[in-house]
């Protein structure tokens, strides 16, 4: 069995979903993958099961009722992983703006020491491709803010291309994660961080979908911003604590 879980969740992503499986499974390292479907009306969730049989046993479907939100994907799609005996599990998008290849990178960093890896588009600089000026200066600056907020020294904090080991997950309390949009990235990082984990980051490049709708709108954008003063404020009242372990 494979140690590494790739998350992919999926809303209307028919263009990219059978690609970027494929992209995966030819990696000469072994992963497995958890596509989170949403109830796409475009039939994303039929092009999974398709090819299910070819990839038996290293490609699963966890289909929900509708769009729930990409911070609650990933919740889900974490329980799934950890029940299920994986102990490094990656969130990573379904349109190629994340890299297949990078994952070996990202396992490597985890197996290497590190107890979380982030795929970071600004640690050497800024490595986004395809992207408007006015959505890279939005990006680069939103996670300045993050950082002047928080006091975090990580540099992509709102990077949705990460790799978690097991004790992470298993120490932060997924039931209490609150945000939903990328104001989730935020919090799964800050959280870890203020838990004591050593998160790194690896550089990569970014490339914008060139198929597919992008899910960016004002709402997603809006809890990103006043979400970051809400984790502060709950860490400066010591809410941010580790689940308690099982009896």
């Amino acid at each position: 069995m494979s140690d590494g879980l790739v998350i992919i969740p999926t809303y209307n992503e028919k263009e990219n979903i059978e690609k970027i499986i494929r992209a995966t499974m030819k990696l000469p390292k072994d992963f497995h993958i958890l596509i989170v479907e949403d109830n796409s009306p475009d039939g994303t969730a039929a092009i999974v099961k398709s090819l299910m049989k070819e990839f038996d046993g290293k490609l699963y479907i966890l289909e929900r009722k509708g769009k729930l939100g990409l911070g609650t994907a990933y919740i889900a799609g974490f329980k799934w992983g950890l029940e299920n005996g994986y102990d490094i599990i990656f969130e990573m998008d379904a349109d190629f703006s994340h890299n297949p290849n990078d994952l070996i990178r990202l396992h490597e960093a985890i197996t290497g020491g590190a107890d979380a890896a982030i795929g970071s588009r600004y640690v050497s600089g800024v490595n986004v491709v395809n992207w408007p000026m006015g959505r890279v200066l939005m990006s680069y600056f939103a996670s300045k803010y993050v950082r002047m907020v928080t006091g975090l020294e990580t540099r992509d904090t709102t990077a949705g291309f990460v790799g978690w080991s097991r004790k992470v997950l298993e120490t932060i309390d997924l039931n209490k994660v609150k945000f939903v949009g990328y104001a989730f990235q935020i919090e799964m990082k800050y959280t870890a961080i203020k838990l004591g984990f050593n998160v790194v980051e690896v550089p990569i490049i970014f490339t914008d979908r060139t198929e597919g709708e992008s899910k960016m709108n004002k709402s997603i954008f809006r809890e990103a911003i006043f979400g970051v003063m809400d984790l502060r404020l709950r860490s400066m009242l010591g809410r941010i604590k580790p689940v308690k372990p099982a009896s």
